[in-house]
């Protein structure tokens, strides 16, 4: 009855914003990510003759609302295996949270491969991806790994998600570090209100279709090309929403103009930023250090990160 696994977190590339329903996390339109190791986030949990549901993370108690939304994994899980105890749960990030690292999505991908084998079931990780949403809708992404598409579907059985290409489609993410408390799910319901969130919904099926021909075709520089133009627009609807969400930092805007200066002397980088001020700056594995000098010489900390693979099992329990 008890379990831990282990996730990466993802970088968006053709992100989603905005959910259809918020209690089942479904979204507007599908979307793709890819993992981004060596980061993870390490979770185990029991299920056992406890006095109540208990969970900590990175030593902590969560919050009230943070508690809900791992019930919501949970409880399905214990619905599904016909369990009627408590459960405690402790989860690590090696890596920091709340900046735009996607840290929920490795945490409820962990969190549902766990959960999942800790209360005897054995399943795909396509159906383990259906639990994960319930949690964060990225975390269907960080359960198959590499590089992976979530199907928007319409209902809980066909809102899942599948890996389009793994870790041997070699992509170099140059991580630099803006720190700026943000709340996700704020930024999802904000969205709705921007005039130009259904201008984008419209473009979603040609963006989705060449992100997967780039995929398919191994293409490295259509990968980075698209999820910085992605971005741009993702974060065009977010400053625009009733709210004026503007996420970036300065030290956002100085790295994205390193990154245009850099593609201007002949290094392939774009940029690439998830709902936060973090940035991702892609590029081919053999430009990654002229690519991590590049930002380090701005005075930012960097952190270089590779693709990654599925959430996985490992018995490097927590307690």
């Amino acid at each position: 009855m008890k379990a831990t696994a282990v996730a990466h977190p993802i970088q968006g590339l053709i992100k989603y914003h905005g959910l259809a329903d918020p209690v089942l996390r479904l979204p507007f339109h599908d979307s793709i990510s890819v993992c981004t190791a060596p980061l993870t986030s390490r979770t185990t949990i029991e299920f056992g003759d406890f006095s109540r549901d208990s969970a900590t993370i990175d030593g902590r108690d969560v919050t009230v609302r943070d508690m809900e939304r791992i019930r919501t994994v949970v409880d399905a899980i214990r619905a599904r295996a016909s369990i009627k105890t408590s459960f405690r749960m402790v989860s690590v990030n090696d890596f920091p949270s709340n900046i735009g690292l996607g840290a929920s999505a490795s945490g409820f991908a962990a969190l549902a491969l766990a959960a999942a084998h800790a209360a005897g079931l054995r399943l795909t990780p396509e159906e383990i991806s259906r639990f994960a949403r319930r949690g964060a809708g990225s975390a269907t992404r960080s359960v198959t790994g590499g590089f992976s598409k979530w199907k928007m579907g319409l209902t809980d059985e066909d809102s899942y998600a599948v890996q389009l290409a793994g870790e041997d489609l070699q992509l170099a993410m140059i991580v630099a570090l803006v720190p700026a408390f943000k709340q996700t799910d704020d930024a999802h319901r904000e969205v709705l209100t921007s005039p130009f969130f259904h201008a984008r919904l419209a473009e979603m099926p040609r963006l989705i279709a060449e992100m997967e021909l780039a995929i398919r075709k191994r293409d490295i520089g259509a990968i980075c090309g698209l999820a910085e133009r992605d971005t741009l627009m993702l974060h065009g609807i977010t400053m625009t929403g009733t709210g004026e969400m503007v996420l970036w930092q300065p030290d956002t805007l100085r790295v994205i103009l390193a990154v245009r200066r850099m593609r201007e002397s002949g290094i392939p980088a774009f940029f690439s930023i998830d709902t936060g001020a973090t940035v991702y700056v892609n590029t081919i594995p053999e430009r990654a250090e002229d690519v991590r000098r590049g930002i380090e010489d701005l005075g930012i900390q960097t952190m270089p990160c590779h693709v990654g693979g599925p959430a996985r099992l490992t018995q490097d329990h927590q307690f």
